[in-house]
C-alpha cells in the first residue's frame, strides 16, 4: 500500500503512517492521519508481532523516552 501524505495542517505536526488490521474476516487499511509531537515521548508504530504459532497486532502509541 502506497499512502499519500497530505500536506501537514499545522507547523510541527507529525505524521503518523497507516497500517493494516485485521477485522476478523479480512485486512482494512487504516490510513494515517497527522498528531502534535508530544514533548518527552516518541511515537512507535503499529506492527504485526509473531507469538509462537500466531500474530498479534501491537498498535503502537507514544512511549516515554
Amino acid at each position: 500500500m502506497v499512502e499519500r501524505i497530505p500536506p501537514a495542517p499545522f507547523e510541527g505536526a507529525l505524521w503518523i503512517g497507516g497500517y493494516w488490521d485485521w477485522t476478523g474476516d479480512r485486512y482494512q487499511w487504516i490510513g494515517g492521519r497527522w498528531e502534535t509531537a508530544r514533548r518527552g515521548y516518541s511515537y512507535r508504530a503499529p506492527g504485526w508481532v509473531r507469538e509462537g504459532a500466531l500474530w498479534r497486532l501491537d498498535l503502537g502509541g507514544w512511549v516515554a523516552r
